[in-house]
């Protein structure tokens, strides 16, 4: 087996073999490498030192990412490439990081202490391929395996156990069965990680073209971190507008959106405030009357839970609390909603009622045409430039006061007066006519 390595990963390799030291491609490049997907980072292991790395390449821009691990990071070519030192990892007390590492010329034993078998191979260009747990056949298999005892390895690192779902969704892998039920009975260990990490291994385990799967068999490790989700399974809705739990309802709807994590995260939460509202009538159909508020407070209470920056976290919120939005294909009531929402959060709340409807009972399908026809018609809208929002609005305050309005709140009472009067088509956008109508109605400001 042959694999492509870039000239200034080679640049690398051949520095470390001229200095004498052993040097070879590792771990996630090599299987990415041998599924023909994309590598992003090329990662190399070897027998030099971290003193001796830094030495072999003093005319190069070093940076010392690890180095009490032995990690070093070299700037080859414009690129960085991170060299680590063969090691094999000392006890692990805190469940995520090994307390120290000891250095060792054998990459045989720096194999063994890696996560999975599929992350356990080093490649050299003369050598080629070395893989001593079997990596590229479950590679190629499509499994996820741990290297040696599974629970030792997620009693060492907990963060590991997500790593495994993620890596299953993002490949498209199956977990093997010791594999699977070693990370559920070691899951609680996932309590001691920090929430950035979780929150960032469930945003790459989201945006994986096998999410669903994980979410279906895996909910109960998740709940670990946003035990909100268990009430969701096998709660049945008891209504004609759905065909399925409330569970399978959420895992549709994220898969059917794109793999973006705000619109991810949006789905998985959407309707978490269902169980705790739900009613049925005199003739058994089911309700969730106020869910989206609930689901909107519960959203709020997960995403600080795992520490989601401001900006994401106003995001998904809106999303959830909107999410059931009724489109209508009206030009009125597409501007409106671009003045309330902006043109990203419109399209995405669009994306998302059309993946909230894709996991509903497939006779509604049929309403994924008008969600489209929205979509269109804002768009031409938006092409056209019509006026939807105070920026694109023909004047502004120091416009109404050089007319002879009053300064104060006033003035941005008069502005969103003449936006509602223009999206309404009452009054043209031009300056002119804009001034004409605010002084037509001048009394109605006056008077508050």
């Amino acid at each position: 087996m042959k694999i492509e390595i870039p000239d200034y990963v080679l640049a690398v390799l051949n520095r470390l073999e001229q200095c004498g030291y052993e040097a070879c491609v590792v771990g996630g490049s090599i299987r990415d490498a041998m599924l023909q997907k994309e590598v992003h980072d090329w990662d190399i292991a070897t027998s030099a030192l971290p003193g001796q790395i830094l030495e072999a390449f003093r005319n190069e821009i070093t940076i010392k990412t690890g180095i009490r691990h032995g990690t070093v990071t070299v700037i080859s070519r414009g690129y960085p490439v991170e060299i680590t030192t063969y090691r094999i990892d000392g006890a692990y007390t805190d469940g995520r990081r090994p307390e120290q590492v000891t250095f060792t010329p054998s990459l045989a034993e720096d194999l063994a202490r890696r996560d999975f078998t599929v992350n356990a191979m080093a490649y050299h260009p003369a050598k080629g391929l070395t893989d001593p747990f079997g990596g590229r056949s479950d590679a190629l298999r499509g499994i996820i395996r741990c290297v040696g005892n599974a629970r030792t390895r997620f009693t060492e690192d907990a963060l590991r156990i997500l790593r495994a779902l993620r890596f299953a969704s993002v490949l498209h892998f199956q977990i093997e069965p010791e594999t699977a039920n070693a990370l559920q009975q070691e899951k609680e260990r996932l309590r001691g990680i920090a929430a950035e990490r979780v929150r960032e291994e469930l945003r790459l385990l989201l945006c994986g073209e096998n999410c669903g799967d994980i979410l279906r068999e895996y909910c109960t490790v998740l709940a670990v971190w946003i035990p909100e989700l268990l009430p969701m399974v096998g709660f049945l809705q008891h209504t004609p507008y759905h065909a399925y739990d409330v569970w399978e309802h959420t895992v549709r709807t994220v898969q059917a959106i794109a793999p973006v994590p705000v619109l991810r995260f949006a789905m998985l939460l959407h309707d978490i405030g269902k169980p705790s509202t739900f009613t049925r009538d005199e003739q058994g159909r089911g309700h969730f009357y106020g869910h989206g508020a609930v689901s909107t407070e519960m959203t709020v209470k997960i995403l600080e839970r795992l520490k989601f920056d401001r900006r994401a976290k106003e995001t998904i919120t809106q999303l959830v609390k909107y999410h059931d939005i009724r489109c209508e294909r009206s030009p009125l009531w597409i501007k409106k909603q671009l003045r309330k929402f902006g043109q990203p959060l419109f399209f995405q709340l669009l994306a998302v009622h059309k993946a909230d409807i894709s996991g509903q009972n497939p006779d509604l399908l049929y309403r994924l045409k008008d969600i489209d026809a929205c979509a269109d018609m804002a768009k031409e809208i938006i092409c056209r430039e019509s006026c939807f929002s105070l920026k694109q609005l023909a004047v502004n305050g120091s416009d109404l006061i050089q007319a002879g309005f009053p300064q104060g709140k006033v003035i941005g009472q008069i502005l969103q007066f003449l936006l509602d009067a223009v999206i309404h088509e009452a009054c043209k956008n031009e300056k002119s006519a804009l001034l004409h109508y605010a002084a037509q109605n001048q009394r109605l400001f006056t008077e508050t």
